[in-house]
């Protein structure tokens, strides 16, 4: 009776015996781990997962004094080479002499509340800026128009024509003015959506990069052909992937440490997956990696910021139209980065109709 109600939890239940082999587990525990129970049964708890040696030594300490601890942000390895962010539980139980006969172990995932949390800051912080630009915007394209039609104007009432030179100066520099405000506020337009194979436009977008690199790097590519096709607009999507691949071509060519330069492209289907607070029955993930030196640390939380870049020629405004871009279609841009691996993961809506 009491294996049916632990099998029907949605808590992820392991039980060890005292030489550490695992007795019992729960379906929810199956799926976390990505283990049979029945390959698993009479297995060292390191053959399901294996945190560090003092972890083994806390369960054996507990074991042996029979009080139960809670471990909060471990970082745990399953055999596939996955990682996993938990916190779990270690009970003893204790038999007829009073002395530990098994224990329990309680596994919480972190992993996915702290995706959550991160795409709300992510969303939050994308609709600050994006009200902080626009409220700018406003302010100097009013001037700016007034400031370019007093030059045309002073312009006919010159004669010289040198003069006019000058007036023809503020005004160029009044229209590129604007073009960047236009620019800081992304797309102008709602999304022109068809229907649209996603990897004809990853396609566009590897073109256009190979070109540009001259065959310095590699791109590699790992797609998933059954993913159906998306509502979207064609030209703003490659225009977001172009932005986020263009920079990763940019930081691998830049970069003289990295040997074997490559851009893997990856696209998987997820099912039940949540962008901020919506769950959608499927999405498609984009994944754009590279093998560069990576985004230093205090640059990750701001990389999505208008006028923000790693790079000294950098506008910080690629990154930014991106998110504003992928934002309109429902959806949302993630960024990871370690040395030798920075990874930006589009996710996109493919059953909503924007």
């Amino acid at each position: 009776m009491h294996n049916v109600l632990i099998d029907h939890l949605s808590t992820a239940v392991l039980q060890l015996n005292l030489e550490l082999r695992i007795e019992y587990l729960n379906p929810a525990a199956e799926m976390m781990l990505a283990i049979s129970r029945r390959r698993i049964y009479g297995h060292k708890i390191s053959q399901a997962f294996f945190e560090d040696d003092d972890s083994i030594n806390s369960l054996k300490s507990a074991i042996k004094s029979g009080y139960p601890f809670t471990k909060r942000e471990a970082d745990i390895t399953l055999p596939n080479g996955k990682k996993l962010l938990l916190d779990y539980t270690v009970t003893p139980i204790m038999g007829s002499t009073n002395s530990t006969e098994s224990i329990l172990i309680e596994l919480y995932p972190r992993d996915h509340m702290k995706r959550i949390s991160q795409e709300d800051e992510l969303i939050v912080n994308h609709q600050t800026s994006k009200e902080l630009v626009r409220g700018l915007a406003h302010e100097i394209k009013n001037p700016l128009g007034g400031i370019r039609g007093a030059a045309q104007l002073i312009s006919r009432a010159f004669k010289d024509e040198a003069l006019k030179d000058y007036t023809q100066v503020i005004i160029e520099e009044s229209d590129r003015l604007r073009d960047l405000v236009d620019r800081l506020l992304g797309p102008r337009q709602l999304p022109q959506n068809k229907e649209l194979n996603v990897h004809k436009v990853i396609e566009r977008v590897n073109q256009l990069i190979s070109v540009e690199a001259e065959e310095r790097l590699t791109i590699v590519r790992d797609y998933d052909p059954s993913i159906p096709n998306l509502i979207a607009d064609e030209s703003q999507l490659i225009q977001a992937l172009l932005n986020i691949t263009r920079n990763a071509m940019q930081a691998l060519l830049e970069d003289d440490q990295t040997i074997d330069k490559q851009i893997t492209i990856v696209t998987r289907a997820l099912r039940q997956f949540t962008i901020g607070t919506k769950r959608h029955r499927l999405v498609c993930c984009i994944s754009i990696i590279d093998n560069g030196p990576g985004i230093p640390e205090p640059l990750l939380k701001t990389l999505f910021y208008p006028m923000v870049s790693g790079r000294p020629d950098g506008t910080g405004l690629g990154l930014s139209i991106a998110q504003s871009i992928v934002h309109q279609h429902n959806g949302l841009i993630e960024c990871n980065s370690e040395q030798h691996k920075t990874e930006f993961n589009i996710y996109l809506p493919i059953e909503t109709i924007v």
